[in-house]
């Protein structure tokens, strides 16, 4: 169960104190190229998300992904056992990621000043829904109130809709991606001083940057973008079409090269002369006629008649997947997108490989999510606890 000696990650130790989910997802992130995960769950009290969603044996789907190449170790925190124990384990760690309210940690005792007494290269990785300071700071936060509070959720559905909330966790991805991001540019940083930090990761900040230019907009013209549905205001054709046999696809022009041939294949080549044709911006001030052109075309052919036919043409199109469709597409299958898992509770499975391939240090699924508490006593013995040292704390109900 050790990592490949070729990870990039593999003798990086990140203890994941987090839950719910932004900071657990980047720690699988981490992990997923070598690092040594530790996920710290409470021992009576387990991460929640080994109950969401389908279980299948009465066994979390969803954390068998989120734990994945994780190594479990119950720990109660609160208790003045709990706190010796991770004190113990910082000293041995390079990055702990936490979410608990501001003020929680330095409640315990466990605050940055004491992990950083306990090692100074440590980095400690602080992902809350508002950041630790400001007038929300200590308000409850997860990612439905950043899709909310970034503009994501007000610029999301049909014009004549209310805003639209994502059906899955959108801010809390985008803020794992970021956290694990920060953790990659804080070890950096350590290189050159010797010295770890903090790490200050605001669920509702990374979903503000992946939404582009609102606020360059507003700043400058007033601007304030509006709902379109599946249209665009930078450019047109831009939308989903209905094919002849009921399924969906999606036809994107952001470059005006496409949007010509676009135009050329559904016989509308005279639309391209049009002075308004030139620029994404007035196209998109033309987008009834756009569409009518290109979903005729496409309601008069199959969706791999018309896949196959803007491929030939260089055209951008892509069938609209559900998750079965997701599984049975070849470039999927080609990549090894969604790959198969040996595992010990229910067997093979299949999920989301890791994130990207390099070349000469992969990452790699070494397995999926464990047992709550599975590598306790390895984990406490690894730290040179002995055995009546963690009866004792047995007996405490620290573990």
């Amino acid at each position: 169960m050790n990592a490949p000696a070729q990870a990039p990650l593999t003798g990086l130790r990140v203890v994941d104190l987090a839950t719910l989910f932004a900071g657990p997802l980047s720690a699988t992130m981490l992990g997923d190229f070598g690092a040594e995960v530790i996920k710290v769950e409470h021992p009576r009290r387990p991460d929640p998300s080994r109950g969401h969603g389908p279980a299948k044996d009465g066994v979390g789907l969803w954390w068998k992904l989120l734990g994945r190449n994780k190594r479990n170790l119950t720990l109660d925190l609160s208790s003045p056992g709990g706190r010796d124990v991770l004190l113990r384990l910082a000293a041995g760690t390079d990055v702990i990621i936490e979410n608990f309210r501001p003020g929680t940690l330095e409640r315990w005792g466990l605050g940055w000043a004491e992990l950083h007494a306990a090692n100074p290269r440590l980095v400690l990785v602080r992902v809350t829904g508002f950041g630790q300071f400001g007038p929300y700071a200590h308000r409850p936060g997860f990612g439905t109130l950043a899709e909310a509070m970034s503009g994501f959720a007000a610029i999301t559905g049909e014009p004549d809709g209310p805003p639209t909330l994502p059906p899955f966790g959108l801010a809390d991805s985008i803020a794992a991606l970021a956290t694990a991001y920060a953790v990659m540019a804080a070890l950096a940083g350590r290189e050159r001083t010797g010295q770890g930090q903090i790490v200050d990761m605001a669920i509702i900040e990374p979903i503000l940057t992946v939404l582009g230019p609102q606020p360059i907009w507003y700043d400058q013209l007033g601007y304030v973008q509006p709902r379109t549905g599946n249209r665009s205001r930078n450019n047109a054709p831009r939308n989903t079409y209905r094919t002849s046999d009921g399924h969906w696809v999606a036809v994107s022009t952001s470059a005006q090269s496409i949007a010509e041939r676009v135009m050329r294949l559904v016989g509308r080549a005279e639309l391209i002369d049009e002075p308004w044709f030139a620029s994404g911006t007035t196209r998109a001030e033309h987008a009834d006629e756009l569409d009518e052109a290109v979903g005729h075309w496409i309601a008069r052919h199959t969706r791999k008649e018309a896949v196959s036919a803007f491929e030939e043409a260089e055209a951008a199109i892509a069938p609209i997947h559900d998750v079965q469709d997701v599984m049975e597409d070849p470039q999927y299958r080609a990549l090894d997108s969604v790959t198969e898992v040996d595992d010990p509770e229910l067997g093979p499975l299949r999920m989301q490989n890791v994130l990207f391939r390099l070349s000469a240090t992969p990452g790699a699924i070494r397995w999926a999510g464990r047992p709550h508490g599975a590598d306790t006593e390895e984990i406490l013995t690894g730290l040179g606890l002995s055995a009546p040292e963690i009866a004792a704390l047995r007996a405490e109900r620290v573990l």
